[in-house]
């Protein structure tokens, strides 16, 4: 593949990367009892086949109570290593890169399923023995809004056992075949809520300043990076900004210190603290987010990926080629259209031979390309394009 930047290899670490296309981490709620099943197989298998680079599956939770909803995914003990491995290998056979994205949801926990309101689940659904022991936990007793549990403000002993329990999750992601972990540090969610002053009013080490409320996301940071293989990219997804008082400074000001401390890139995205991952000061236009990579990535020099509908081939590579980020991040587009890298790769000449596409499926793509070469550029049925006017 040439002449494409989104469509040229990139290399972290010891990891390399087909081209410069991340499928995003998108929850599917599809889980049993935690564990993954044929719907996840079938996801992120055609997300690999679709041509991505790396495919990041959604958030896993690092503890029982750190799951958001009954129909998460889990990885806590041991008996999930075998089922996520299979998973891995199908990825990786067609040449992309499993990652897995790491969480607690901490005071987002508990929740009814998206399609059933997310609103806090108040009984216990059929087949579910531990509701009554479902510990909606987080930095401060401040409910994320009146629909959310209000949760129990983590004491320090159990701030510990958690830092633990990402240390053990990435132990248990290696064996299970991943090559890229994801800490989600995002949307509302437990690192998020004590990097947050709306959510975190503690008065301890780690509450007040700026260091304190950043403490957590580092010792997880180290926790992992200390069980991860040194050639294997850690990545962070940040809320660069949110709408409770996260500004894009302190997100600088915490880069950093994670670059030093063996973060290799951050995912960059937005809000979360209240409800919507959508800033009031956004309306949704394509790339919204794109500038807070670019700045993270120009203030820091650490590598950044952007996402936030990025929709078309040439403007992810517009991205990339105006420096603005190194990777990006695709979402619902892959849901739309899973073959989208293909097509992309397609539409900027990047791969003629559709090189990119599985063997059983660029053969026959290739025949179809050859066969409309020459034809007109538009049918009409029933009208005979060699028919007088």
């Amino acid at each position: 593949m040439t002449g494409s930047l989104l469509f040229s290899p990139f290399v972290l670490r010891g990891v390399t990367f087909r081209n410069r296309v991340m499928a995003s981490p998108m929850w599917q709620y599809s889980g049993r009892h935690f564990f993954p099943t044929e719907w996840h197989f079938m996801h992120l298998g055609r997300m690999a086949a679709g041509g991505a680079a790396l495919v990041m599956q959604e958030g896993t939770a690092v503890e029982r109570r750190g799951c958001g909803s009954v129909a998460d995914l889990g990885i806590w003990d041991d008996r999930f290593i075998a089922p996520f491995r299979r998973i891995t290998d199908f990825i990786r056979s067609f040449g992309a890169v499993p990652g897995i994205q790491l969480l607690h949801c901490g005071r987002r926990a508990k929740m009814e399923l998206p399609w059933g309101g997310r609103k806090a689940l108040a009984v216990a659904p059929e087949g579910l023995d531990d509701f009554d022991q479902w510990d909606v936990v987080g930095p401060s007793a401040i409910a994320q809004s009146a629909e959310y549990h209000t949760p129990r403000a983590l004491a320090l002993a159990e701030i510990a056992t958690i830092v633990e329990g990402w240390g053990s999750a990435a132990e248990r992601s290696l064996r299970a075949g991943y090559d890229v972990i994801e800490i989600h540090a995002a949307h509302g969610y437990l690192i998020h809520e004590f990097l947050s002053p709306g959510a975190n009013r503690r008065d301890d080490r780690y509450g007040g300043s700026l260091e304190n409320r950043c403490r957590l996301l580092v010792e997880i940071v180290e926790a992992v990076r200390g069980r991860w293989p040194a050639d294997k990219p850690l990545l962070v997804r940040l809320s660069v900004e949110d709408e409770a008082g996260w500004s894009i400074d302190e997100s600088l000001s915490l880069v950093r210190v994670l670059k030093s401390v063996g973060v290799d890139a951050i995912d960059c995205s937005a809000g979360g603290i209240t409800n919507s991952p959508l800033l009031s000061k956004h309306a949704g236009e394509y790339g919204y987010q794109v500038g807070l990579a670019e700045r993270v990535r120009a203030e820091t020099d650490i590598t950044t990926i952007a996402v936030g509908l990025i929709v078309h081939a040439d403007q992810a590579e517009a991205i990339l080629r105006k420096g603005q980020a190194d990777m990006v991040a695709i979402g619902r587009e892959l849901l739309y259209n899973p073959n989208w890298p293909i097509d992309a790769a397609q539409k900027l000449g990047a791969d003629p031979s559709f090189a990119l596409a599985p063997l059983q499926h660029g053969f026959y793509l290739e025949r179809r390309a050859k066969s409309f070469l020459g034809r007109p550029s538009t049918f009409q049925i029933g009208i005979d394009p060699q028919a007088e006017s």
